[in-house]
C-alpha cells in the first residue's frame, strides 16, 4: 500500500476524498496518454508516480480557473 494514503493529511491537502480520487484519475489518465512524469519514475508504479506528484505539489487542483472552493489552510 502505499504510504501517504494510509493517512488524512493527503486527503485534507487536497481538500476530500472526492477530489483527492479525481485528481489521481486524472492525473493517472494523463500519463497513460503520454504525459512526462513530474518526478523521478524510477522503480515506482504509475499510481505511486502520481501520489508522489501530488504530495510534492506537482499537481494540484486549479481552484481558481475550476470554480471549486479551496480547503482552508490549518
Amino acid at each position: 500500500m502505499i504510504d501517504a494514503l494510509k493517512g488524512d493529511e493527503l486527503v485534507t491537502k487536497v481538500g476530500g476524498h472526492f477530489k483527492l480520487t479525481a485528481l489521481i484519475q486524472k492525473r493517472w489518465l494523463e500519463l497513460l496518454q503520454g504525459a512526462r512524469p513530474m518526478v523521478d519514475p524510477a522503480g515506482l508504479t504509475e499510481i505511486e508516480v502520481v501520489i508522489e506528484e501530488i504530495w510534492r505539489d506537482k499537481v494540484g487542483i486549479d481552484y481558481e480557473a475550476s470554480g471549486i472552493v479551496a480547503p482552508s489552510k490549518r
